[in-house]
């Protein structure tokens, strides 16, 4: 089981620079788990792409409908006041908070590439190459 955040399921969707790491972790473990926010946020992330960087509305619809696929049995839906207390604690925004809360309730750690929030919560995050069993 494998908690991540947006930024992962983007990089497994859109050819990027950790897209091969994204891929590996769900070669690795296909049980991806993660707050329900995260289809919002990527359904933004690809509605960007679609009208700034030329992906195809098509691409982006797949896209989507990859990572429903992927995560739609293992979302969750981190409480208001869970999330306030744990974006208070940390000195994060409710957003990031919310995957935390999802991988705390599940005992085990976010996978994130998003640095800041790595460095708020070291305990409950790890990046790519550290689930995939790297540094």
């Amino acid at each position: 089981m494998i908690v991540v955040d947006t930024n992962i399921l983007v990089y497994l969707l859109l050819s990027v620079e950790h897209t091969p790491r994204a891929r590996a972790l769900l070669d690795l473990d296909a049980d991806w788990h993660s707050d329900a926010f995260a289809l919002v946020e990527l359904t933004n992330v690809l509605a960007t792409a679609v009208r700034v960087r030329g992906l195809s509305l098509p691409q982006a619809a797949a896209a989507q409908a990859t990572a429903e696929g992927i995560v739609e049995s293992g979302l969750h839906m981190a409480g208001n006041s869970d999330v306030l207390v744990v974006a208070s604690r940390l000195r994060v925004s409710a957003y990031d908070a919310r995957f935390l809360v999802v991988a705390e309730g599940l005992g085990i750690r976010l996978v994130t590439e998003d640095v800041k929030l790595r460095r708020a919560a070291p305990k409950l995050t790890q990046s790519l190459a550290q689930a995939l069993g790297g540094a």
